[in-house]
């Protein structure tokens, strides 16, 4: 039977530990070595609509590691969309990822379906997570539009006064 991983299994091994070296018998190769760390990559989904924030990190195989919404970080329900919010949002997670290895994300930033733009709270985030020493691979817009859809109500003249 398969032994069940733990979410953060792919990301520790992806992190080398440090070499322990005995005192007499350092040597030019072993200094580097315990100096160099190998980061892990992420993806953080962002989707922002004009009333909520959420953040959501994930491993690359898709784990969760951090999920922050707006609702976590402000009791004011009108705030929660707010960029002052969203630096918050983006300060807790760039704590928790930093906690548990990971140097690089590539950024999935998501609107409202039909919404003409990100909600106010997208760039606050990416600004402020790469302000925190996080590299920043790539920013994808991945919004979903429609393509069609259903019928509109009101028939084939439309509604009538």
């Amino acid at each position: 039977m398969r032994e069940r991983f733990n979410k953060m299994d792919a990301v520790q091994e992806k992190i080398p530990k440090e070499t322990v070296v005995e005192e007499g018998k350092e040597s030019a190769s072993s200094k580097s070595k315990s100096k160099e760390r190998i980061g892990a990559e992420a993806v953080l989904n962002i989707y922002t609509s004009f009333n909520n924030t959420i953040v959501h990190a994930t491993d690359v195989s898709g784990r969760t590691l951090t999920k922050v919404t707006g609702g976590m970080v402000t009791k004011h329900g009108r705030l929660k969309a707010n960029p002052t919010i969203a630096m918050f949002i983006a300060k807790r997670v760039a704590e928790e990822l930093k906690e548990k290895g990971v140097d690089s994300l590539h950024f999935r930033v998501r609107a409202k379906t039909g919404a003409p733009a990100p909600g106010p709270g997208a760039n606050a985030i990416v600004k402020s997570i790469s302000r925190e020493g996080i590299k920043v691979v790539n920013i994808l817009d991945t919004t979903k539009f429609a393509r069609g859809g259903p019928k509109v109500k009101g028939g084939r003249r439309g509604r009538r006064p």
